[in-house]
């Protein structure tokens, strides 16, 4: 699965997610570092990359719909601290058949995962 992590995710947790596979880059590493997240969204579908973020900015299903995008996983966690968002992560992509979540909606938080396609 092709995978873009938000500025607000662990950079490490793209070293974990590229050991299981999957081609993932990250805000940093492409420079988009800062910049608008019209900005990450757009280089996120012109490179058709599932995003993995914990920005509010991108929770509105209504703007977000199943089926328009490559994917979005918006991770909303009580105490979000580095070391629980890789954990929390790390364990969704063990256990869960990803590849599934791609076009969808998909949030990431304490207790569940809840999933949106089309």
């Amino acid at each position: 699965m092709k995978i873009k992590l938000d500025e607000n995710m662990p950079a490490t947790l793209a070293d974990i997610l590229r050991a299981y596979g999957h081609d993932t880059d990250t805000v940093h590493e492409e420079g988009l570092t800062g910049r608008s997240d019209h900005d990450v969204w757009q280089e996120t579908q012109r490179t058709g990359r599932f995003l993995i973020t914990q920005d509010l900015d991108f929770s509105d299903l209504r703007q977000f719909k199943p089926d328009t995008h490559y994917g979005l996983l918006l991770v909303r966690l009580a105490n979000p601290s580095r070391q629980s968002l890789i954990e929390h992560v790390e364990s969704a992509f063990k256990k869960e058949a990803i590849e599934t979540w791609q076009r969808c909606f998909v949030v990431l938080t304490d207790r569940k995962i809840r999933i949106r396609r089309s």
